[in-house]
């Protein structure tokens, strides 16, 4: 078990210790997470991330839709449009 202890600046700051960041892998402008449990232990880690943190984070391609509920409408029915279609044909 590792121990390091940190000191919490005027502005609430702290400053991780290298031995603590070489361990999670992080460095400068990387992201950490203190997780707290039940009975107050916290953990101090990468952060996991989840398809829900993540929603909105990237800009949509340009004459895209951001609306990923409406394509996914529109391309269902252009296909049973088109699944119609064949299958009038025979």
């Amino acid at each position: 078990m590792i121990e390091r202890i940190a000191t919490i600046s005027s502005k609430n700051q702290i400053t991780l210790p290298a031995e603590i960041r070489r361990q999670l892998g992080v460095g400068a402008a990387d992201k950490i997470a203190f997780v707290v449990d039940k009975d107050g232990k916290v953990e101090v880690r990468r952060p996991r991330y989840d398809l829900e943190s993540v929603i909105g984070s990237i800009k949509g391609l340009p004459g895209e839709s951001a609306d990923l509920e409406a394509e996914i409408e529109r391309a269902t029915a252009e296909e049973i449009e088109r699944l119609f279609r064949i299958g009038r044909r025979r």
